[in-house]
């Protein structure tokens, strides 16, 4: 880790692996979190509705999780 030259800590490869993780662990957290939502809270909406939105958080997590993965595998 180097200071630059406002002595504000730089980001170094060790750090920004862990914020990829955080980032991941996040991801995942909204799609469990937006599936049981959906599928758990008791509206009115039909069953292709709650199908459409749990492909929306199905799809954005996985979305997150390969360019999380790149970034990883490239950094490494």
């Amino acid at each position: 880790m180097w200071r630059g030259n406002s002595g504000l800590f730089c980001y170094n490869q060790d750090m920004q692996k862990v914020a990829t993780k955080i980032f991941i662990c996040a991801s995942i957290l909204f799609g469990v979190l937006g599936i049981f939502n959906i599928f758990v809270h008791p509206d009115e909406e039909t069953l292709v509705f709650k199908l459409f939105l749990s492909s929306v958080f199905v799809i954005l997590p996985s979305f997150a999780l390969s360019i999380a993965g790149k970034y990883l595998s490239n950094k490494s």
